[in-house]
């Protein structure tokens, strides 16, 4: 039995924790926040609970997956309720579409929009499924230390059916022509940290996972998810240790001989890395055993950090659904500010999470809980007079779509942006999504789970492979245990296709 660490308790860090201490290794997980979850943390205030991260719940089967190799079920843990419709878009204050939640229904949609869509729509469908079920029952599950992981046969001979040197915009505009069907199948690359023509049409298997597997919802909200990581991970025998940063990596040879979080030294045998990357390489780990230099990361591209408001109102809001898209101004310059000349966007698109249209748990009654997004590029210099303006801007176009102006209504009202995702998650460049899926930071070409001139450790989380996202850290955390696990001649849990 092996004494190991885990720094960081996102999901990736719940993950790897889970699947080593079911094969009986000693294992505690290290915070430095008050409470666990990393990104997907929650907190409570007058009675309003938030998500402070992650609010789409997308990907089921490799939730059920996951708790299926431990003998459980997601229903033992939190329960889930399918929302119909997905999700609403807002293309002006007056003119909105609903995602159903039956793929059927939406091609009757698109016929409307596009004659033969509904059929294109299907063969497009047909085609993601593919790339689902190589991607995420094959591909994300390889530690992707190098390019010959991807030279066998049963890789090589599914190559041609994933697309990855066609472009998304390219590839989806060979099916469709009509520009809202365009945007909304282009919606969740918004999650991957590029525009579609830099984007691999690999990824239309994110368009299976949206329109065919579902857009999910765990009542009591995502913080429930992690409750329900933690009570397995705890019978499994997990010790947690909040309020603990680590200030300090201690090496000697090719092994980290301890850490220190706040004076005390902490010791085990092996170590896993789920907090920022970046940070701890560059900020914790001596030079000499860096695997990359500050130049590299600065040449990364980065998905978009975030600016956020939470808010609780006194009120009910009408003519919303629990997710709501609001593409009511181009995207393109947008993006623009995003990816390509970083600045504060001058019409930003946003996002209007309302969880207590589904969820009466979250807020007291007869009131709203709303989070409020607007995805922008990393590194940017946030100020509270920066934050006042865009939330008064939000709150403009909601009055002109909902006919309520939120900000007569307010009970609680609190931000987050750059200089929060650095301070609560040591962010790199205050980002939000962690690396840009490119095709150049795909696989192998992410900075690697393991360090050239250490043994004892390896890295899990969004800055590696497979990405970001909750089901990739997920799976990111049983990937680094796996290798741990073969490290030590032991075999991990039956992984459930």
């Amino acid at each position: 039995m092996a004494s190991i660490g885990i720094v960081g308790s996102g999901f990736s860090g719940l993950s790897a924790a889970i699947t080593l201490a079911d094969q009986g290794h000693d294992v505690h997980v290290y915070e430095k926040n008050e409470q666990i979850g990393g990104r997907a943390r929650t907190k409570t205030i007058n009675d309003f609970t938030f998500d402070l991260g992650p609010s789409w719940y997308w990907m089921p089967d490799v939730f059920e997956n996951f708790f299926a190799k431990f003998g459980k079920k997601v229903s033992d843990y939190y329960e889930l309720e399918r929302l119909d419709p997905s999700y609403r878009i807002y293309w002006s204050s007056t003119d909105y579409t609903d995602i159903p939640a039956d793929v059927n229904q939406l091609g009757d949609i698109f016929e409307e929009w596009e004659t033969g869509a509904k059929d294109k729509l299907m063969q497009f469908m047909d085609e993601a499924e593919i790339k689902y079920q190589i991607g995420m029952n094959d591909f994300v599950h390889r530690p992707s230390y190098s390019i010959m992981e991807f030279a066998e046969w049963q890789v090589i001979k599914n190559i041609p059916r994933l697309h990855l040197i066609s472009d998304f915009a390219s590839y989806i505009r060979k099916y469709f022509k009509n520009e809202k069907i365009l945007k909304i199948l282009e919606f969740p690359v918004l999650f991957l940290g590029d525009v579609a023509k830099r984007t691999p049409a690999l990824y239309s298997l994110m368009n299976y996972a949206d329109l065919k597997l579902g857009t999910w919802y765990p009542k009591g909200g995502l913080g429930m998810v992690i409750k329900g990581f933690e009570s397995l991970a705890i019978e499994k025998g997990v010790i947690f240790h909040t309020s603990t940063p680590i200030d300090k990596v201690n090496c000697e040879g090719r092994s980290i001989t301890s850490m220190e979080s706040n004076g005390k030294v902490i010791k085990h045998d092996e170590w896993v890395g789920t907090c920022d990357y970046n940070f701890f390489e560059q900020k914790l780990l001596p030079k000499q055993y860096r695997n990359y230099t500050e130049e590299y990361w600065d040449n990364r591209k980065m998905a978009p950090s975030c600016l956020l408001y939470y808010i609780g109102m006194d009120k009910k809001i009408g003519n919303i659904h629990h997710h709501n898209l609001y593409f009511d101004t181009p995207f393109e310059p947008h993006a623009e500010e995003i990816y390509d000349h970083p600045a504060w966007p001058k019409k930003p698109l946003f996002y209007m999470c309302a969880p207590s249209v589904s969820d009466t748990t979250i807020a007291p009654e007869g009131t709203e809980n709303l989070m409020l997004l607007i995805p922008v590029a990393p590194g940017l210099k946030d100020t509270e007079e920066i934050k006042e303006h865009y939330f008064n801007v939000i709150c403009d176009r909601l009055k002109a779509s909902t006919g309520t102006d939120i900000r007569d209504h307010i009970i609680v009202k609190e931000t987050f942006a750059h200089n929060d995702f650095v301070e609560a998650y040591n962010a790199f460049k205050g980002n939000a999504y962690g690396l840009s899926n490119v095709l150049k930071q795909t696989a192998f070409l992410k900075p690697s789970i393991r360090f050239k001139k250490l043994d004892n450790i390896l890295m899990a989380g969004q800055l590696t492979v497979p990405g970001p996202g909750v089901p990739p850290s997920i799976i990111s955390g049983e990937l680094v245990a796996r290798e741990i696990l073969k490290k030590k001649g032991l075999k991990a849990p039956e992984r459930v296709v």
